[in-house]
């Protein structure tokens, strides 16, 4: 990282980033370009969960390449100053690299689910089977972190 300053080298803060977010971009590899959705997701001991379609561009690629990159950004604020070139922004956010697996077995999908949704705030969860069956769960097991905040 060019500017050490600013990195994020405490474990728990990188966790707590993790735990308080909602939304992560993945970039999922699709020949010249990369291919980036946001997503929320659910974080759990070092791997964040996703439910998605059974179906679809994201699925494809990731069945040719799980190898993925992320993002994950929180509390961004723009610093405004009556000098153009002093405006700034508030932020703190994570860069990682990881590996996506992509669940479908109905027990497995129900545990991420719940991950999901007790991230989310909600914790005494039911499903309906067949809205269940109808998804995928991915699983992105977390190989490299990095975090930085910016203003604090």
């Amino acid at each position: 990282m060019r500017r050490k300053e600013k990195e994020i080298s405490n474990k728990e803060e990188i966790v707590k980033i993790l735990k308080d977010s909602k939304i992560c971009r993945i970039a999922i590899h699709d020949n010249d370009y990369p291919y980036i959705v946001p997503m929320n997701y659910g974080y759990n001991d070092n791997k964040l969960y996703f439910h998605c379609a059974k179906e679809g561009r994201k699925i494809d690629l990731l069945k040719k390449n799980n190898k993925v990159g992320f993002e994950i950004e929180q509390s961004h604020e723009i610093i405004e100053d009556d000098i153009s070139c002093k405006w700034t922004t508030k932020f703190s956010s994570i860069i990682g690299f990881g590996s996506i697996k992509i669940i479908d077995d109905f027990d497995a999908k129900v545990r991420g689910l719940d991950i999901l949704m007790t991230h989310h705030g909600k914790s005494d969860n039911s499903y309906n089977e067949k809205a269940v069956n109808h998804v995928l769960v991915l699983e992105l097991s977390i190989e490299n972190i990095t975090a930085k905040q910016s203003g604090y």
